[in-house]
Parts: C-alpha cells; sequence; structure tokens
C-alpha cells in the first residue's frame, strides 16, 4: 500500500471514529451517562470531542482537496466551493424542517431554527476555502491568532460567559434572527453566528495540520509534527482555561486550542498504528463511517426522527431496558444499537465501492 493510500486511510478512519461518535452520542434514549452528555455550560466531557474533531478534519480535507488546483482560484473551484456550501447549509434547514414537518407542521418556516451542525460546518468550509485560495498561506497563523484574540474579546467584554440572554451571543442571534429561529434549550444557541468566529480558527488549524500531513514527505515526521504541534495546542489550551474556560456552547478559545490538539494527538496515533505498524484489520467499521460521513451523518438524523415519531425507538429501548435495567447502560445499549444499524447501511455502501459526495 502506498504512503498516499495509508495516510488517507488513518483520515479516514479518524473520520469514521467522529462520525460514529457524533451519532453515539447524538441518539442515547432516556437517561444517558455523564460522559454521553454534552457539558451544561464550562467544563468538557468526551461527548464534547465529536463536533470539533469533525471541524478539525474540516480543515485537514480542505487542505488536501484544494492543494490539487496549487490553491489557484479558478471560476470552476469557486463556484464548487459556493456550491457545496449553499447543499451543506440547505441540508441542515431541511432536517430541522423534517423535524417539524413529521409531526404535520408543514409551513414550519415561521419558525424554523436557522443554525445546527451542518449550517456551521457549511459556512467555516466556505469561508476558510474561499480565504486560503485567495490570501497567502503565510498569513493564516496571524488570522488564527486574531481570530481567537478577537472572539476572546468579545466573550470578555459581552458577557459570553454568562449562561442567560445577557450573554453577547444570545443577544446577537436573538437580534438578527428572532427568538422563534434560535435553538430553544439553552439561552444561547450552541451552533450560533458568533460562535462562528473561533470554529473558523479551528478549521483553519485543521488545515495547518493538514499542510503539515501533506508537505511531509516520510510518514515519521508527520507523525512528529501532529504529536508537537498537539501537544503546544493542549497545553495552551489549558492554561487560556484558567481565564477562559471550556465551553463548547459558546465555542471558547481555549476549548479551540484543546480539542484541536486532541484531534491532532489523536491523527498522529492513528498514522503510527496503521501507517507505520501496518495494523489495519481492525479499521473497516471505522472506515466505513469515514468514507461516507455526511450521507451517515444525514441518514442517522432522518432515521432518529422518524424512529422517535413512529415509536420505533421507544419500543426497542424498552425491549433493551427491560434485559438490561440499568437505565445509563440500557440508553447506551440502544446507542449502540442505532450506529450499529447506520453501519449497516453504511457497509451497503462499502462493497459496492459507493461513495456519496457533494
Amino acid at each position: 500500500m502506498s504512503e498516499k493510500k495509508q495516510r488517507l486511510l488513518s483520515l479516514d478512519i479518524l473520520r469514521g471514529i467522529t462520525v460514529a461518535g457524533m451519532i453515539l452520542v447524538n441518539n442515547g434514549y432516556g437517561e444517558s451517562f455523564e460522559m454521553l452528555r454534552h457539558s451544561k455550560w464550562n467544563g468538557m466531557t468526551p461527548c464534547d470531542l465529536v463536533f470539533p474533531f469533525f471541524l478539525f478534519i474540516v480543515g485537514i480535507s480542505t487542505y488536501l482537496s484544494l492543494s490539487k488546483c496549487s490553491f489557484q482560484p479558478s471560476a470552476q473551484v469557486v463556484w464548487k466551493i459556493i456550491r457545496r456550501t449553499v447543499l451543506l447549509f440547505a441540508i441542515g434547514l431541511a432536517i430541522n424542517w423534517f423535524d417539524h414537518a413529521i409531526e404535520g407542521d408543514l409551513l414550519s418556516f415561521g419558525h424554523l431554527r436557522i443554525w445546527a451542525v451542518l449550517q456551521r460546518i457549511a459556512l467555516c468550509y466556505g469561508i476558510v476555502s474561499i480565504f486560503v485560495l485567495f490570501v497567502n498561506h503565510k498569513y493564516i497563523l496571524p488570522t488564527i491568532i486574531l481570530l481567537l484574540l478577537g472572539y476572546a474579546a468579545i466573550l470578555v467584554c459581552g458577557n459570553g460567559y454568562a449562561e442567560d440572554t445577557s450573554n453577547i451571543l444570545a443577544r446577537v442571534d436573538l437580534s438578527l434572527f428572532g427568538y422563534d429561529h434560535l435553538y430553544h434549550k439553552s439561552p444561547v444557541d450552541p451552533e450560533g453566528l458568533l460562535g462562528t468566529i473561533s470554529s473558523l480558527a479551528h478549521v483553519l488549524i485543521g488545515f495547518l495540520c493538514g499542510k503539515a500531513i501533506k508537505v511531509n514527505r516520510d510518514v515519521k515526521d508527520k507523525v512528529v509534527a501532529l504529536f508537537v504541534a498537539g501537544t503546544v495546542m493542549v497545553i495552551l489550551g489549558y492554561l487560556l482555561s484558567y481565564g477562559l474556560p471550556l465551553n463548547k456552547r459558546i465555542w471558547s478559545p481555549s476549548y479551540v486550542l484543546v480539542t484541536c490538539g486532541l484531534a491532532a494527538l489523536l491523527q498522529g496515533l492513528l498514522m503510527v498504528i496503521i501507517d507505520i505498524k501496518g495494523k489495519h484489520k481492525w479499521t473497516t467499521f471505522f472506515r466505513v463511517f469515514g468514507i461516507n460521513p455526511l450521507f451517515l451523518y444525514v441518514a442517522s438524523e432522518v432515521f432518529a426522527i422518524v424512529f422517535g415519531h413512529v415509536g420505533i425507538s421507544e419500543t426497542v429501548f424498552n425491549g433493551i431496558h427491560s434485559v438490561i435495567t440499568h437505565p445509563q447502560t440500557a440508553s447506551l445499549a440502544y446507542a449502540l444499537s442505532f450506529v450499529t444499524f447506520n453501519f449497516f447501511l453504511g457497509y451497503i455502501l462499502y462493497k459496492k465501492k459507493i461513495y456519496i459526495k457533494l
């Protein structure tokens, strides 16, 4: 197996681990273990790693993809970026709409939530892709620093750590989009507009790690670069957390650094296991999720909505709970069964070599 294929396999596995993790933590039924729930405010649980890991991978993939055209902007490349951005955002909106439509509310546009996971991915992918096409790459690191410092200033000056509507993130979303179009389970929309600022830095960090993977010819050099970058970011992130605590819901600068650092370390570790030691027989399960990540994530969201509406989720969980009486363990077993269901869907595509991309 060539180095290129090995490298891409390790990235597929990281992507697959992340997508499977996203489906797992999104689909616990009833009372989940604390580690499988997002932190309520400050702090970080393992559950809080999956989405930032995916944004980090978006950055790596953006570098690898655009390097094929040597980062030379053309009408065709720019149109492809715009098209993919719009489609991602539209799919995210469609999922939000479908959640209402299946209940009979087909005309839910007056209270349709604008933001969600795919919408943030779309904005970050689109903005970063255009940026790296038209701006000299020597300005990327200063841009990351400027974005994180600027966002930190917004949080400090705008009461950004307040878990109420006085928070500047909540106030901006409310004034621009209105209450009916926002997340209602907390005062601050976790995928709101201002949080995109630090998320852009997040994807740019992934982009630079993608560059380190691409330009270092020897696999060991790639691993060293990722380990050094990951360690530095984790240390800086935890030091920064003393003034700006880790917080997923506001996507704090410390959260960006720590999660990017951990993602880089995991990517380096996978390269050691897969690329250097050649141990990849265990990877099939995660590769299935890694080669069709968007399709399987969207499918999982749609199936979760349908299963919840028609009562399949409740029936399956009750059956599991009748055997596993501990509620958190039963919830985990249900989530694992749902991940397995999506795996078999992806495995059919995998065996037929069908890759669904935008």
